[in-house]
C-alpha cells in the first residue's frame, strides 16, 4: 500500500509505513507480563486466606448412647464457625481422641462429634427422660454434664429440706432454651443416664411427675 503525497505540480508516492508490535526486548512487554503475573498471584492469596473453615471429624452414621467410636466411624467436615471460640467444643481432624470414646448421648449421621459426647460406657445404667421445673435446673447444666439429683419434699417451692437421691448423673441430653419441644414454660425435659436401680428409678420418676426434682451440677 502506497500514500499519495500531491502539492501544487507535483505528485510523490511514498511507501506506507505499517505499525509493528513490540518486540521480546520491549520493556512495556515484560511490564505488562509482571503486572499481570502480580495480579494472578495476589487474587490466588485472597482466595486462599478466606478459608477459615476449619476440618472437624464428624459421624459417618446414626450411633446410640454406649457405641464405642473408632476412626472408622468418622469424616471430616470442613466448618466455617462465626465465633473462633465454638470450635473448642468439637473435636478436630488433627486431635486424638481420648481412651474413653463411647457415645454418652446418641449422634446422628453427619453430626460432628462434640467433645462433651464421648465417655465411659456404664452398662448398669439407664435411659431416662425427666421433667425438671426450669427454676431449678442451672443453665450451666448441659449435655454431657455430671449432676447429682435431689428431691424437694411435696409442697415445698424453695428446695428447703432437699435430699440427695442420685449422685454423679450423666445428662445425656439437655435441649436448649430454644430447642426445647416439650410446650411447658415451666419445665424442661433432660435426658439422665440413671443407675438401674428399682427405688432409686422409681422416688425419681415420682419427683419428675410432681415437679419436685432438682439437679445440682458438679465441677
Amino acid at each position: 500500500m502506497s500514500v499519495v503525497k500531491m502539492s501544487l505540480g507535483n505528485t510523490e508516492v511514498l511507501p506506507a509505513q505499517r505499525a509493528s508490535s513490540p518486540g521480546w526486548r520491549d520493556p512495556r512487554l515484560w511490564i505488562g507480563v509482571a503486572l499481570v503475573a502480580v495480579s494472578v498471584v495476589a487474587g490466588a492469596r485472597v482466595v486462599g486466606g478466606s478459608d477459615d473453615s476449619v476440618a472437624i471429624w464428624s459421624l459417618r452414621s446414626d450411633m446410640a448412647p454406649g457405641d464405642m467410636i473408632t476412626p472408622s466411624d468418622l469424616v471430616t467436615s470442613r466448618v466455617h464457625f462465626s465465633n473462633p471460640a465454638d470450635v473448642d467444643r468439637y473435636f478436630t481432624a488433627a486431635d486424638t481422641l481420648p481412651a474413653s470414646r463411647h457415645l454418652v448421648r446418641g449422634i446422628g449421621a453427619g453430626e460432628l462429634l462434640p467433645r462433651s459426647g464421648l465417655g465411659d460406657f456404664d452398662p448398669e445404667t439407664v435411659q431416662v427422660s425427666v421433667s425438671v421445673p426450669r427454676t431449678l435446673l442451672p443453665p450451666t447444666v448441659t449435655t454431657g454434664a455430671t449432676v447429682d439429683l435431689w428431691i424437694t419434699p411435696a409442697g415445698s417451692s424453695s428446695g428447703e429440706g432437699a435430699k440427695r437421691a442420685v449422685e454423679s448423673v450423666v445428662v445425656v441430653e439437655a435441649p436448649s432454651v430454644s430447642s426445647d419441644l416439650s410446650g411447658s414454660a415451666t419445665e424442661r425435659q433432660v435426658v439422665l443416664g440413671i443407675p438401674d436401680n428399682e427405688d432409686d428409678l422409681a422416688k425419681i420418676l415420682a419427683a419428675s411427675s410432681s415437679g419436685r426434682l432438682m439437679l445440682v451440677g458438679r465441677g
